[in-house]
């Protein structure tokens, strides 16, 4: 085991027995709240403390999803089995700024739940880092989208997690055309400086959390794709995450039957697209 590994493997070891672990659930049933936590819902997200915009601070983006709900049958608590927007808070977060914190001289939020903000709120642009997931339930307002383009252009960065098949790839192109019409997303590859900005990742050859993806038989991506957005300098404002859930081994890295390889290269991938944020 490299040093870099005994290094994360210590936290996360450091991490087990601290909570009660959810169970992802995708059929809205309620799940007992991970760390002992009180449950957040839908109707009740807490204010931003603007304080919080003097330290390193994960952000999550929230987006309406009520048309989706009467067919997927999620609740309003906040986390898997609530809107598809919330899966893994809030949990993932905080395991990923306690890793920062260690790995790091970044001055990271910790031992809080992150922020919720929607891309047209301006208390997103105190913030240069936020996160997605589940982009295929999108439907963002002409508002939002106007908040993407500023947020990015001013120096934000978008992490884009947690979503499968091409349809629902086809959601976030059509979202970000609309953002970006003079810019496209790119395929990424191991050469660029996202992947050896802090950890030299050696492949993006990691296994997809839910297994092969949906609909591989009807030619879709059996394997995680790593795609970016790039502005007119070059400087990556996106990162996408396809057929992959970084934060899912993030909010289970504390389960002892999750494989520590596999857990140990998701918070490789969140630390490097962190620290290439606030460096590029």
């Amino acid at each position: 085991m490299t040093k870099t590994k005994f290094i994360i493997a210590v936290i996360i070891i450091g991490l087990l027995g601290t909570l009660v672990l959810a169970q992802r659930g995708r059929g809205g049933g309620r799940r007992k709240p991970s760390m002992d936590l009180p449950e957040v819902s839908e109707n009740g997200i807490p204010k931003t403390d603007p304080n919080w915009s003097g330290k390193f601070t994960f952000v999550r983006v929230r987006f309406d999803t009520s048309q989706y709900a009467q067919y997927y049958g999620y609740n309003n608590v906040l986390g898997d089995g609530g809107p598809p927007w919330s899966h893994d808070y809030p949990v993932a977060g905080r395991h990923l700024m306690k890793i920062m914190s260690e790995l790091s001289k970044i001055d990271a939020t910790l031992d809080v739940n992150e922020p919720i903000l929607s891309l047209d709120d301006p208390m997103l642009f105190k913030f240069p880092f936020a996160y997605m997931c589940e982009v295929g339930f999108m439907n963002l307002s002409d508002a939002e989208i106007n908040g993407m383009r500023e947020y990015l252009k001013r120096g934000g960065f978008l992490l884009v997690d947690d979503f499968r098949s091409s349809g629902q790839f086809y959601v976030l192109q059509e979202h970000v055309r609309r953002a970006f019409p003079e810019l496209q997303l790119k395929k990424l590859d191991i050469s660029h400086p996202i992947f050896n900005c802090f950890f030299s990742i050696k492949t993006l050859e990691v296994n997809p959390v839910y297994g092969g993806g949906f609909g591989v038989g009807r030619g879709e991506t059996a394997n995680p794709e790593f795609w970016g957005l790039e502005d007119e300098t070059g400087r990556l404002m996106m990162i996408v995450n396809y057929n992959y859930d970084v934060s899912d081994y993030w909010q289970f890295s504390d389960n002892p039957f999750r494989p520590i390889e596999e857990t140990n290269d998701a918070y490789k991938f969140g630390v490097n697209y962190i620290i290439y944020a606030l460096t590029h």
